[in-house]
């Protein structure tokens, strides 16, 4: 009588085609985080550069807003959106002809002057601006009551007993003002250091609507989660074959001859 053996595999080892198609799935999943990823992380970029500008404020002028040395982001906008209480940068060539950094405090058409109450006054109303260092009343410089020209602004500095700003020009031809054409951008953020975005001026709601902050926190979110989808599915490679390693040494442990 010849002998017959048997080799059976042990049921529930798993089939390489089910692993292959996992692997597959799970390669395409990372392929396409990674795709998307550096769609976010550059198109936010892209986004920062086509929006924002940069801008190094050079003196104290806007402290402790803006210190001396610190980095802003500034949004690119038209003269005729800029409101009461924005941070804005313009060139005037009657001040200086370079780029200045200064708040505006009054828009065409209002009525500004200083100081009642230690406090500025426009069109009437006393203005609380929380954003003033505790002892900047005491510093404040007083000026006549001035009308504001139409399409023109009243810019001070947030600094206001060293700013060179529209208190220091009353006696030119437009009465310390500026043209809302001389306007190049909005300041959003301190960057550098990393301070974030400034105060709301709400002490201006009473007078009117204030601008709304750009788009800087949607671009630093995209800005991350591309970063994160890029580094998230790059690294689905090696962490997938560790598994599947583990996986197969895991089989092989448990596959017995009889």
């Amino acid at each position: 009588m010849t002998g017959q053996s048997t080799t059976r595999t042990v049921p529930g080892t798993g089939g390489s085609g089910s692993a292959r198609a996992g692997g597959r799935t799970g390669q395409l999943l990372s392929n396409a985080a990674v795709a998307l990823g550096l769609l976010m992380f550059l198109g936010g970029f892209v986004w920062g550069a086509v929006v924002y500008r940069p801008y190094t404020v050079p003196t104290t002028s806007m402290a402790p807003t803006i210190d001396a040395g610190e980095r802003v982001l500034a949004q690119r906008v038209d003269g005729g959106e800029v409101r009461r209480g924005d941070v804005v940068v313009f060139t005037d060539t009657t001040w200086a002809d370079v780029p200045m950094v200064k708040r505006v405090v009054a828009v065409g058409g209002d009525k500004v002057s200083c100081c009642q109450d230690g406090r500025l006054k426009v069109n009437g109303e006393e203005i609380d601006e929380p954003y003033l260092a505790d002892d900047t009343v005491t510093g404040f410089t007083a000026f006549p009551e001035v009308t504001v020209p139409k399409g023109r602004l009243f810019l001070l500095g947030d600094e206001r007993s060293g700013s060179v700003d529209s208190t220091a020009h009353l006696t030119d031809a437009a009465g310390g003002t500026v043209s809302r054409g001389a306007v190049q951008a909005r300041v959003d953020a301190v960057v550098w250091p990393m301070d974030g975005m400034l105060t709301e001026p709400s002490g201006f709601e009473r007078l009117g609507v204030l601008s709304s902050p750009g788009p800087l926190r949607t671009v630093t979110a995209m800005v991350i989660a591309g970063a994160v989808l890029v580094l998230g599915g790059a690294a689905y490679g090696p962490f997938a074959k560790r598994a599947a390693a583990s996986r197969a040494r895991a089989s092989a442990g448990g596959t017995g001859v009889r």
